[in-house]
């Protein structure tokens, strides 16, 4: 036996094998290696896979922030004293629809400041072309619309504005000082679209006796109503996008140490004994329970991520203050729920806390 065949005889390497000359015999072909080095063909170069497309949509529309979102018309539905209706999971529909198309407005429009900032970003890294984030936003955009008008015009003319709200955001004020405020107008819409929308659908359905218009119920108030909790929930929103301005470069305390004040008066004026002007009471005995309960969620899941930021206003703790002041936005939206009078509604949205931790470990919601 020659050498070489005696050496890959003893090693039982195949490329020895192929590549020592056999008298007689044809010579032996070595399949590729593949991915899993079993042989077999790699993937061609250049074409991610469905898992990969799928994951990079994932990051870029921040699905993990999704459920932050139908929280916002179920505490517009409560504040005008009427139980989630049709208009109610119309309104949770156009608020997706809106909330995804900002996502993906907001990564085309930073594309170059993230290829510097966050090359991972989908955009950046090439894993999503910018025309299809922004042939994205706008199909999205049209979709809220088209739910929002299934639920009358009013409710189509406040998803209007706050679609306008979140383009100029994205395209124009983001980076000026109105970039916090536009922010919290959108929030604040989108919970006051959840309060049209479900008093408009109701009183678009038919009525006994052949009328047009089904009676409220007793206790039912207009949708201006939920202004009060519009603009809490709006004060919280203004408050994190203030922190997120720094969440690449960290550095400022001022950002954080003002959100913590600011968390902190919501969950204590959420516990005064008394509603503000024009807010409906709260149902005595399972408010009474449940209300304690959401602010201490509310507290412990914004305030504690922001005091660490206080500390320490690191850009890896800044970013978690970040994250933890939109997840705090659930038991916000239980909070305003059941100072309404609807606790079992806070309690429905609380469910999709677990839901949104559990992604959130996967997707950043920043």
């Amino acid at each position: 036996m020659r050498p070489l065949r005696l050496l890959a005889a003893v090693t039982g390497s195949p490329r020895l094998l192929a590549a020592a000359p056999r008298t007689g015999a044809a010579p032996v072909r070595v399949p590729p290696d593949s991915l899993s080095g079993a042989g077999g063909t790699a993937p061609a170069p250049g074409r991610p896979s469905s898992r990969t497309r799928l994951r990079a949509w994932e990051e870029l529309l921040r699905v993990s922030a999704l459920f932050t979102v139908p929280g916002d018309a179920l505490a517009g539905a409560a504040a005008t004293g009427r139980r989630p209706a049709r208009g109610t999971a119309l309104a949770v529909g156009a608020s997706l629809c809106l909330y995804e198309a900002g996502m993906a407005l907001n990564d085309w429009a930073d594309r170059e400041e993230d290829a510097v900032d966050r090359p991972h970003r989908p955009i950046p890294s090439g894993r999503v072309a910018p025309g299809a984030a922004l042939a994205a936003a706008g199909a999205l955009t049209a979709a809220g619309l088209a739910l929002a008008a299934r639920a009358g015009r009013p409710a189509l003319a406040v998803a209007s504005g706050l679609a306008a709200t979140v383009w100029a955001y994205d395209l124009r004020l983001k980076h000026t000082r109105l970039g916090p405020a536009a922010m919290a107008s959108a929030r604040a819409l989108d919970l006051l679209l959840g309060a049209t929308a479900t008093a408009g659908a109701a009183s678009a359905a038919p009525g006994p006796a052949g009328t047009h218009a089904a009676p409220g119920p007793a206790g039912a108030h207009p949708p201006s109503a939920a202004l009060p909790a519009a603009l809490a929930l709006g004060a919280h929103t203004y408050a994190v996008t203030a922190v997120s301005r720094h969440e690449v470069q960290g550095g400022s305390t001022a950002a954080p140490l003002a959100a913590l004040a600011g968390v902190a008066g919501l969950g204590a004026a959420a516990l005064r004994g008394r509603p503000a002007h024009g807010e409906p009471s709260p149902a005595p005995a399972t408010g009474t329970l449940l209300l304690p309960a959401f602010v201490t969620a509310y507290l412990r899941t914004a305030a504690v991520p922001l005091l660490h930021a206080v500390l320490n206003p690191s850009p890896p703790l800044t970013r978690r203050a970040v994250g933890g002041g939109i997840r705090a936005m659930i038991p916000l939206q239980a909070t305003l729920a059941a100072r309404a009078g609807s606790p079992l509604v806070g309690l429905a949205a609380m469910g999709l806390v677990p839901l949104a931790r559990a992604l959130s470990r996967k997707v950043s919601p920043t």
